[in-house]
């Protein structure tokens, strides 16, 4: 296993770690090694969320004089970046897959998904954002495939929230009685309308708030996050859709600080901090819906939802990846739609379909 001081010595000046939530440590800054430094590396969406639930958590006995260094970016380049040395206390990705590789890198434990939560930490759903005033009237997954309609999304290939995306859309086919031929059929038609195919799915909102496209394939909590920050733009939740679920893992070498911080991402504080900001609660009795009481939260503190009352609606058809792919580590669909073709691995059906439009990232 890598020491700690391996790890940064091989990323030294390769990647910006922005300093998240010092001014509330009531302190100056950690020195390098100090036990009450966090370095979160994760996926784009869930900054917000994490830097609120960094200002509640250093009010606390545990977290008491703890700062932060944050890296965000695609899920899939971060994984690999620390893999590759990047320095890291704790991960937030976008598929569990990424902390797999952190687990064969021998950096996180092969039990970090073993608790009552099965390592999620954060969960949202699929959608479809559109245009103000909705003018393709896309109210489902069929709408986008239709000629003239253009689609924004980021790249499987690096994005956590990409493969959620797709799979979703492959979903919407095979779980209301499609064959895996129709679904085949369907997701070529869907990148073809891709006009926007970014890094990871915060460009892709980025992407399509400057104007690109007539829809955005998104998390749920990205839409509602934009809105609380006054660029928001309506969205439909389609009748069949998928959960999405984040992991967050503690890496092995890491200071007691940041298991204490883990307890916290997952407590009732912690899981209210991620509903202010867009994403449904993980402590909660079934997949998807909210215990209020849970959160200590009303429906109508959630700011930026479109029904002010009714802010993470039930979704008739809620798939999931544990239930209906086969497992919740994505063993059951990750090559059959995403492979490269590298290594004697087969061409994903994602990969092709992405291959045949010709569109590259953006």
């Amino acid at each position: 296993m890598r020491s700690r001081g391996m790890r940064r010595g091989l990323v030294a000046g390769a990647v910006a770690l922005g300093m998240l939530g010092l001014s509330a440590c009531g302190g100056s800054d950690a020195a390098e090694g100090d036990d009450k430094t966090i370095s979160i590396v994760g996926f784009a969406v869930p900054e917000a969320a994490n830097k609120n639930i960094a200002d509640e958590f250093v009010k606390t006995d545990e977290g008491k004089g703890a700062s932060f260094k944050t890296s965000y970016g695609a899920s899939g380049d971060q994984s690999r970046a620390v893999a590759d040395g990047l320095d890291a206390d704790y991960v937030h990705f976008s598929v569990s897959t990424d902390v797999q590789r952190l687990v064969d890198a021998e950096l996180v434990d092969p039990s970090w998904n073993q608790g009552e939560n099965k390592g999620i930490v954060s969960t949202s759903v699929v959608v479809l954002g559109v245009r103000d005033g909705n003018p393709k009237d896309i109210q489902g997954w069929d709408d986008l495939v239709e000629p003239g309609v253009g689609i924004v999304t980021a790249n499987p290939a690096s994005s956590g929230a990409a493969r959620w995306n797709a799979l979703a859309a492959w979903g919407h086919i095979t779980e209301n009685g499609g064959s895996e031929e129709e679904a085949t059929e369907f997701t070529e038609k869907l990148f073809a309308n891709v006009v926007s195919l970014t890094n990871s799915g915060r460009d892709a909102t980025t992407s399509f708030l400057q104007g690109n496209g007539d829809v955005l394939l998104a998390y749920e909590n990205e839409a509602i996050l934009a809105a609380q920050n006054g660029e928001g733009f309506e969205y439909v939740i389609p009748e069949t859709t998928l959960l999405i679920e984040n992991p967050g893992a503690v890496l092995e070498d890491s200071a007691p600080v940041a298991q204490d911080w883990l307890d916290f991402v997952l407590s009732k504080e912690g899981q209210k901090q991620f509903a202010l900001t867009g994403f449904r609660p993980v402590n909660t009795a079934a997949p998807g819906t909210v215990d209020w009481d849970a959160v200590g939260l009303e429906p109508t503190d959630i700011k930026g939802a479109p029904v002010a009352d009714d802010p993470f609606p039930e979704v008739p058809n809620l798939l999931t990846l544990e239930q209906d792919f086969g497992g919740g580590d994505w063993s059951g669909v990750a090559d059959k739609l995403f492979g490269t073709g590298e290594d004697g691995q087969s061409l994903g059906i994602v990969t092709d379909a992405i291959a045949k439009s010709g569109k590259a990232s953006s």
